[in-house]
Formats: C-alpha cells, sequence, structure tokens
C-alpha cells in the first residue's frame, strides 16, 4: 500500500536532496505490568512499575507516513536500545534524519556504509576540530546558520569509534530553553542553548537547507500523537511483542488506507468521519460530503 502512495509534494527547499528523507525516532506506549520484558523502571515519585513497548519509528517525511515500525521493549538497552534498531534495520539511499539520542559515530559510520546519508542533532558538549571553514551564504545568514564547517570528531577514541568519512558541522541559532519536567521516571534531558549543532555527511547540500531538513523532523512527533491520541495506541491491548507489533501495524494500515482514499496526510477529522461511516453513524454521502471538502481547501 505504502508503494502506491504518491509524495504529498517535494518540498522545493529539498532538490539537492536525492535521497529518500526519513525522520527515525521512538515513543513509549504503555501497557499492564504483567510480564517482565514490558517493565522497564519504576517511577521516582512513588516506585510503581512502569510498563511499556518502545516503537521504533521510520518516517517518510515526503508521504507523511511511517514505512517501518519495530516494537521493542521500553528499556531502550541492549538489543531494545534505538540506535541498535536502526543499525539493524538500515537501508540504502536513505537520508536519516535523527535527533541527538542517536548521536553515535559507529551508527554514523554504519549508515555510510549502507551507502545512505544522516543529517543529526549532536550534543551541545561535542569535541570537534575545524578542517575547513565554509563561508556563509546570504541564504544561509538568512536562515539564522551561524557555523558551516568540515571538522573532525572523536578525537582521542579509538579508530572503530571515530567516523570513517568527512563528518559537516552545521549550526543554527534558536531559542534558548529549559526543559519543564521529565517523563515518567526519566531522567531531565538537557535543554538549548540557543544554538542548534548538527552533524551530517551532506557535503554539497546548502547550509540552510540542513536546517531546514532537521526542522522537517518534527513531524514524526506530531505522527506519535495521531498514533498514540488518534489511533488509540496510546496504551496497548496487548502485553506480547507479537501483539504489540499487530496493533501498531493496524494503525499503519489505517493511515495507509485513508491516505489512498483521500490523497492525502490522515487528519483527526477524516479518520474519525471514517469511523462513523464504517460503525453506521454516517452515511456514504455525509463521508463523500466530507472529503470533498478536503479537496476544495487543497485546490
Amino acid at each position: 500500500m505504502a508503494g502506491q502512495l504518491e509524495p504529498l509534494g517535494k518540498d522545493r527547499r529539498f532538490p539537492e536532496v536525492k535521497q529518500l528523507l526519513t525522520a527515525v525516532d521512538g515513543t513509549v506506549v504503555k501497557t499492564l505490568s504483567r510480564i517482565v520484558q514490558a517493565a522497564y523502571l519504576r517511577s521516582p515519585s512513588d516506585g510503581r512499575s512502569l510498563s511499556g513497548w518502545r516503537v521504533h519509528t521510520q518516517f517518510d517525511m515526503e508521504r507523511g507516513l511511517p514505512s517501518r515500525i519495530d516494537a521493542t521493549g521500553a528499556s531502550n538497552q541492549g538489543e531494545a536500545d534505538e540506535r541498535a534498531v536502526l543499525r539493524r534495520t538500515l537501508e540504502p539511499d536513505r537520508c536519516y534524519v535523527l535527533d541527538r539520542g542517536y548521536a553515535q559515530f559507529s551508527l554514523f559510520n554504519a549508515i555510510v556504509a549502507a551507502q545512505s546519508s544522516y543529517v543529526c542533532r549532536v550534543r551541545d558538549n561535542s569535541v570537534y576540530n575545524v578542517l575547513e571553514q565554509r563561508p556563509l551564504s546570504a541564504e544561509a545568514i538568512a536562515a539564522q546558520v551561524t557555523f558551516d564547517a568540515i571538522v573532525s570528531l572523536g578525537e582521542g577514541r579509538a579508530p572503530p569509534d571515530q567516523p570513517q568519512h568527512p563528518v559537516r558541522l552545521v549550526f543554527i541559532k534558536t531559542t534558548p530553553h529549559d526543559k519543564r519536567g521529565q517523563r515518567d521516571g526519566g531522567r531531565n534531558r538537557p535543554g538549548s542553548d540557543g544554538l542548534l549543532r548538527i552533524a551530517t555527511n551532506l557535503l554539497d547540500v546548502p547550509a540552510e537547507v540542513i536546517g531546514f531538513i532537521y526542522q522537517r523532523r518534527w513531524t514524526i512527533e506530531i505522527f506519535f500523537r495521531f498514533l498514540k491520541h488518534i489511533l488509540g495506541c496510546r496504551h496497548l491491548l496487548s502485553t506480547d511483542p507479537v501483539g504489540v507489533e499487530i496493533q501498531a501495524y493496524c494503525a499503519i494500515i489505517a493511515c495507509l488506507l485513508i491516505a489512498l482514499w483521500t490523497g492525502k496526510q490522515p487528519t483527526k477529522r477524516t479518520y474519525e468521519m471514517s469511523c462513523f461511516y464504517f460503525i453506521g453513524w454516517a452515511d456514504e454521502e455525509e463521508l463523500l460530503t466530507h472529503l470533498s471538502k478536503l479537496n476544495a481547501q487543497s485546490a
């Protein structure tokens, strides 16, 4: 079904990127604490056991839909570590767009070895040496780019833990902020000091385009909200990994069917109207009227 979908419209800012833009991230969905594999930590506030599964997602940014989902335990350790999962599922001719949790030099090497590329935010305390400073164009300056250079990362580490390819580092000015809390039982993540540090092996793409690509990574977060709150995956029906995958893939199939039917990304209202139609609360005329309004709005 995914192969039948046409891109929603390639962003005119990304003509230089020939590979498939793929945002990668994971989210935890909760389940009942019935099996040890699902229990991942205890809440520091009251000692409750928290249980769930981590849904590792690869998201096609051009079609606005997931292309792959893998379900693991929620601990984010060992085989369930988000970087390990991505390493096992790498494909060629992709541009993986990653948040700083995926910033690992050996993973960067694996992506390049798979004949793909990456755009990844790195940590604020990353150490590097500038090898080639690049001038900033007027377009880059307008896009708040403050630094663009070829750098060496991983100084002092063993060769396997160093990038084995040229790495480009782009700084983009943004609004500083502090994290306002923490996830259930999780650690406080660092806020932003006002600079996004983005590492990539895309050497010929304008710096401002690198920033736009990373900005689009947020679409996967919107999908996670849609998955949990609209498609009913906020709490899982099963505590078995196969059952988790079935529920996740049912949600993906629902997204694909709506997109194939309407030619657009699934929205809350379209999903609700489809549900009303299938349970008999809306007739075919009402559904078609809703779809015609969508076509009129996009015309």
